[in-house]
């Protein structure tokens, strides 16, 4: 990870996003807190629901109606972008902020040539000649492992196969050179081969251009593959960050616990996997106290009663949970 600025690329600080309906106002992201340092990558993982999405469509200012930001502050080094209107977030989105989403399809136009999509997007951002623009286009192709990029340079989407298109979705989000790059579950649609080779090419650029990174996934291989530290998240609020060796080891909250022993390992050969029992809690369903009280084997009456706080067990790594307060009662 690169380290040699202090200033965290991106910082959100008590994030809070609301959902209102006809029966009241729905809470969907809670109190969260993180920053991204330059060069890292930070992933985010939990169940489906639990808000991983969300946060990155917050960021980058893409939250459908009537979703909005109820709460707290989200900077991009000194710029507050919580603030910002649509139209100034459109500047920011492509220019500062890159985004790969999990179908590429869905970033790409399919009746334009991907020559045509890089150069018109490098265009809009930068103050270049079409020429130069066209340059950099093939030379982003190739950074991204595209075999040949003069000879496919005028060919369609439908024409890459699905990892390559993926490969395309990661120029187009790296064309302005961001500072930031939210990642939405990127590898989930490719084989675990591609997965792979996709993985590895993200890590590297981000290495390369000092490019921060937030990775959204409900795959904790992939977290432990890929990314610098985790945020674990569950029900709209995290309940554990720390460095990803340190969480996959050592887990301290009960649902990231049970994450980890859910995962297979070549050590255990024979009978069924450990599982969380229960499900998510719906929105408008929230539990009081801790939202995973009712799923914990350990929750007490406090945990059905109080929110836990967020402490610090170790440096850099957080939790919010009854049972680690106890250890450190000073806040994170």
């Amino acid at each position: 990870m690169n380290t040699t600025t202090t200033q965290p690329v991106l910082t959100v600080q008590g994030l809070r996003v609301e959902i209102p309906t006809r029966r009241g106002v729905l809470l969907a992201l809670d109190d969260v807190s993180f920053s991204i340092a330059p060069g890292e990558i930070l992933g985010f993982v939990g169940e489906s629901g639990a808000g991983k999405s969300l946060t990155g469509m917050s960021i980058l200012g893409l939250l459908e109606p009537p979703g909005h930001v109820a709460g707290g502050e989200i900077h991009l080094g000194d710029k507050r972008l919580d603030t910002l209107t649509q139209k100034q977030m459109r500047l920011i989105r492509g220019k500062e902020i890159g985004a790969v989403f999990q179908d590429p399809l869905m970033s790409l136009n399919p009746l334009l040539r991907i020559g045509e999509q890089l150069t018109e997007t490098i265009l809009t951002h930068i103050p270049v000649s079409k020429e130069e623009a066209a340059q950099r286009a093939l030379a982003l192709m190739r950074a991204v492992g595209i075999p040949a990029p003069e000879a496919r340079f005028d060919a369609y989407p439908h024409q890459f196969s699905g990892g390559m298109r993926q490969r395309i979705v990661i120029a187009l989000a790296l064309c302005a050179e961001p500072r930031l790059v939210v990642a939405d579950e990127p590898t989930t649609a490719l084989d675990v081969s591609i997965q792979a080779q996709v993985l590895q090419l993200l890590r590297q650029l981000c290495r390369d251009k000092g490019t921060a990174m937030l990775l959204v996934t409900h795959d904790m291989g992939v977290i432990a593959e890929t990314a610098d530290r985790v945020a674990v998240m569950y029900a709209g609020r995290i309940v554990e960050v720390g460095p990803v060796e340190e969480v996959v080891r050592s887990p301290v909250h009960p649902y990231t616990r049970g994450l980890m022993s859910a995962i297979p390992t070549l050590k255990r050969v024979s009978g069924p996997l450990a599982q969380i029992d229960g499900a998510m809690p719906r929105l408008n369903s929230r539990p009081v106290g801790c939202a995973f009280n009712p799923r914990c084997e350990h929750a007490s009456d406090q945990c059905r009663a109080q929110t836990p706080p967020v402490v610090a067990t170790k440096p850099g790594h957080r939790v919010a949970c009854w049972l680690a307060v106890p250890q450190q009662t000073e806040h994170a």
